[in-house]
């Protein structure tokens, strides 16, 4: 049995774990949640990058994000947004070396001030100020 953390929740005995599937992709909750209902959007296919991803998991991605957007907003109606986002590379924040995709769902009110979302990753990059400014 391979090391891979994502390879094992495939492998029986872990069924549980899966709430929705497609041909090329899981869905797992995620263990370490940011945002109530996060969820990770896992290849069945181990590799490390967004980037590797061959033309039917490009198609077959979008379909489970979807799928999962409505599971998620049927669960909890108090959802009213999302962010999406792969770490990529060890300098990108990947610390699992085999794809998955980060679906948070958000709520009005979870954080203070929203706006700029994803370019939190930077911190002094999230609010949108010109150097000039």
């Amino acid at each position: 049995m391979t090391d891979c953390l994502f390879c094992k929740i495939q492998q029986p005995g872990y069924e549980k774990e899966i709430v929705d599937q497609n041909e090329f992709f899981i869905a797992t909750r995620d263990s370490y949640p940011v945002t109530p209902l996060h969820t990770l959007i896992i290849p069945r296919r181990c590799f490390a990058s967004y980037f590797d991803m061959n033309k039917d998991e490009q198609a077959a991605v979008f379909s489970i994000l979807k799928s999962q957007r409505d599971q998620i907003r049927e669960i909890d109606p108090t959802v009213t947004g999302f962010n999406v986002g792969a770490n990529d590379g060890k300098d990108g924040g990947q610390s699992i070396f085999h794809l998955h995709i980060h679906l948070f769902p958000r709520r009005n009110g979870d954080i203070e001030n929203p706006r700029g979302g994803v370019r939190g990753i930077i911190p002094s990059k999230q609010k949108y100020v010109r150097k000039n400014d």
